[in-house]
């Protein structure tokens, strides 16, 4: 074992006590080479998350085989034009950000008679270049899921956001606590029996997300340290 691979595990160990029982974690591996995804792997972990549709299409045709257990979310922006090649094995697509998205992807699901798990994206953060459906209109969007009956091939999971990224950790926790009363509110109101998964937190404000009810976290350079963005993700 590398001492880089070494890094990983003992990481990943430290972590995963941090966390314990309350929410599951979701390795974020993107931009990271597939040698780093196998060591996460021996050290126990199952779940990866890439933000980049190629990339992701990349690493799941090559570790297919071999790691044959892993689940694979999608936590980036997606385009329609990408949802057809995620929708033969993708375990969760955590960011469906427009009606748009969830039309494409229940007509993807359909064409291979497949049920897809996903999440809503909430827009809590101020930043405008992050996305997702407004708090105001994710209710009437499930709503709508439900009552349209047109979504039969889509397993509507829970909801995943993502918080300012700032110092304030005030805002943060506010920011947080707005979607999971939203979850909740859901939970209460609606007959989804599968609706269970609140993604909130990355690496700099999961204990926050953990706080506020997260189910499951989307942590990176706590794992795998900073990404490197010109790296072969083929790389051994």
């Amino acid at each position: 074992m590398s001492q880089e691979n070494s890094i990983i595990a003992a990481r990943l160990l430290s972590l995963k006590k941090e966390l314990g029982d309350c929410c599951r974690l979701v390795a974020v591996s993107k931009f990271h080479p597939s040698g780093s995804i196998r060591e996460a792997y021996r050290a126990g972990q199952r779940i990866f998350g890439e933000n980049r549709a190629q990339e992701l299409v990349a690493k799941y045709d090559e570790l297919k085989d071999e790691l044959k257990d892993v689940e694979w979310h999608f936590i980036g922006s997606l385009q329609s034009n990408k949802v057809k090649f995620l929708v033969p094995f993708v375990s969760l697509i955590q960011s469906v950000s427009s009606q748009k998205l969830l039309d494409e992807i229940e007509k993807q699901a359909a064409k291979i008679d497949r049920v897809v798990d996903i999440l809503l994206e909430v827009h809590v953060a101020k930043e405008e270049t992050k996305s997702g459906f407004s708090v105001n209109d994710v209710y009437q969007v499930v709503k709508t899921f439900i009552e349209s009956g047109l979504y039969r091939h889509i397993r509507l999971r829970g909801l995943m956001t993502m918080a300012t990224n700032t110092d304030d950790e005030q805002l943060i926790r506010h920011e947080f606590h707005s979607v999971s009363e939203l979850f909740y509110r859901i939970k209460r109101d609606f007959a989804l029996p599968d609706f269970d998964e609140l993604s909130m937190g990355m690496s700099n404000d999961y204990p926050l997300a953990i706080a506020e009810g997260a189910t499951l976290v989307r942590i990176g350079t706590s794992i795998f340290g900073e990404r490197e963005y010109n790296v072969d993700s083929n790389k051994k």
